[in-house]
């Protein structure tokens, strides 16, 4: 008997042992099976999903450029027509003085000439110049910029020998304007030129509409603007990028308008004559 309940008794505690650990099993498995739990792989390109935008290519210099030229290039003609200034010398002072239309005189005052305010009685604004803070010109609209430009050159005696040149003679107006006071940088000439025959402005300075002058630039000429740049490498020089594209370090001064030869990492240059 006392056998028998013994042997009962062994069979209870082996019962009761085998369902505890039974349960802990179950309970590990699950924690178990949570910390391996594998997130659900998402459907970027299902219904309702937004993608991801490509933040799109910085302007080069070049675009820069082409993008002024067919915003004002009508506004140009306009003012040779009434006033018998360049097409041409226009918009490559527009693009020189106004940083092809970013410049900070620019963007705060619609000022494309770096016209002062000698003899004005409009708006104004104050910017850094050849002093600090020197009183600029300030327009409603950039038209009446081009406006003030064409009416600075003709109303002043000093000038008076340019509108004897042929409307065509960019060459003779950009060495005219140095040398009637318009700007004291030796090289100004240089650089309107330069701005002239690389972006076929002296197109603009005969009778075909401005429309009809950017739809054939756009089409034959911007891919080229594109593909002639280079950007600085760490170790350029301004002599070893020279002798790279073939060009003299005078020639990469002048198309890329630099009064010295200091240059910077990543600092984009013109490198077609």
């Amino acid at each position: 008997m006392k056998a028998a309940f013994r042997y009962l008794m062994l069979l209870l505690l082996i019962f009761t042992v085998a369902c505890g650990t039974g349960k802990k099993v179950t309970k590990d498995q699950q924690t178990s099976t949570k910390k391996r739990e594998v997130p659900a792989v998402v459907d970027r390109n299902a219904p309702g999903k937004k993608e991801t935008q490509v933040p799109a290519a910085p302007k080069t210099y070049g675009d820069k450029i082409l993008a002024y030229v067919q915003q004002y290039a009508p506004i140009a003609q306009e003012e040779m027509q009434l006033y018998k200034i360049p097409a041409s010398i226009t918009l490559a002072q527009g693009i020189l003085e106004s940083g092809a239309g970013e410049g900070e005189l620019t963007l705060k005052a619609n000022n494309h000439f770096g016209i002062k305010c000698h003899g004005w009685s409009g708006g104004s604004v104050y910017h850094d110049d050849d002093e600090s803070q020197e009183c600029f010109r300030k327009y409603k609209d950039p038209k009446y910029s081009y406006r003030d430009h064409s009416l600075f050159l003709t109303e002043r005696k000093r000038y008076a020998a340019l509108f004897d040149l042929d409307i065509s003679d960019y060459k003779g107006w950009a060495h005219g304007l140095r040398a009637a006071g318009y700007a004291t940088d030796r090289k100004y000439p240089d650089k309107l030129i330069s701005l002239i025959e690389r972006y076929q402005l002296y197109l603009y300075d005969g009778d075909a509409p401005a429309r009809e002058i950017i739809a054939y630039s756009a089409s034959n000429a911007s891919e080229s603007y594109r593909t002639s740049e280079y950007r600085v490498q760490k170790g350029d020089t301004l002599y070893s990028i020279a002798k790279r594209h073939n060009l003299t370090v005078e020639q990469l001064q002048r198309i890329n308008n630099l009064q010295g030869t200091n240059i910077g990492i990543g600092q984009t240059l013109l490198v077609t004559p």
